[in-house]
């Protein structure tokens, strides 16, 4: 069987096309349900489309901002690039917890500029603690990291020569940090992008060092310490990037972490396997 397994960011698609004689991974356009309009969303599977000679047999499709059942709009896109072929849609967050247990219970999460998790049984998502967003949560993430250093940075509580080089390399006034954050496009992805700032001063920085390691105890003791204990796979490219310092602070927590992967899709293609 053909299956082309779609994993959809806001930014980026990951793509792969699994037969019997091998896969074909490729990337294109992004796509999130929730936030982009229709016309948008279209293209981005149309782009998909064009790259296939013929079309698969099943279309498993994760996509950002796909909380519930696919909307009419999205079924009639597929139904319209893809005629006939039956699709399965499910959320990012079914994506991580498919690609980090398998078909066995765990514990799966997200950690990219937001943060997510659930408890899955195997087969279906069981229990939900949310991440509820940069601004009430969060925790562990490039967002979350980058909020905390900012509040600290304008309260003065950044050591002088790590807060001298922000200033340096980012526009950091006042009126411009409130602007991004209140009223610009997106605030969580503005924060995020300071997260590379304050790692890249870990080992160097006493205090870089301690704000990486709360963000993740924070993780850790409000959202995954909120489940039963189960082995734990996260899924993220800023998880991937600081693997040794959340393996550490997981095992200080008492959590067993059993994989951390930046991206769902190697297995996704076991899971189907």
């Amino acid at each position: 069987m053909r299956r082309l397994i779609i994993d959809a960011g806001a930014t980026r698609s990951d793509c792969c096309l699994t037969e019997s004689g091998g896969t074909r991974r490729f990337d294109a356009p992004g796509m999130n349900v929730a936030s982009m309009d229709q016309g948008a969303v279209d293209a981005a599977v149309a782009a998909i489309a064009a790259q296939l000679d013929e079309a698969p047999d099943g279309i498993s499709l994760y996509a950002a901002g796909l909380v519930a059942d696919a909307p009419a709009w999205l079924q009639e896109t597929f139904v319209r690039c893809f005629p006939g072929v039956p699709v399965d849609y499910a959320s990012d967050l079914m994506a991580a917890a498919r690609a980090v247990c398998g078909h066995a219970p765990g514990l799966a999460a997200i950690l990219g500029t937001g943060s997510n998790s659930c408890q899955y049984d195997g087969q279906r998502i069981v229990r939900r603690v949310p991440g509820a967003g940069f601004i009430l949560g969060d925790e562990g993430s490039a967002s979350c990291l980058g909020k905390q250093f900012v509040a600290d940075y304008f309260k003065g509580l950044v050591p002088p020569a790590m807060a001298e080089a922000f200033s340096r390399q980012y526009d950091v006034r006042y009126e411009t940090v409130v602007r991004q954050v209140y009223r610009g496009p997106s605030p969580a992805g503005y924060l995020g992008g300071f997260a590379p700032f304050v790692t890249g001063w870990c080992g160097k920085e006493p205090y870089a060092d301690a704000l990486v390691e709360n963000n993740f105890r924070l993780f850790f003791r409000r959202m995954l310490g909120r489940y039963e204990r189960y082995p734990v796979g996260i899924v993220g490219g800023f998880a991937a990037a600081l693997e040794p310092v959340l393996r550490r602070v997981a095992g200080e927590e008492g959590m067993e972490i059993r994989v951390i992967t930046a991206s769902p899709m190697p297995g996704l293609m076991d899971y189907y396997a």
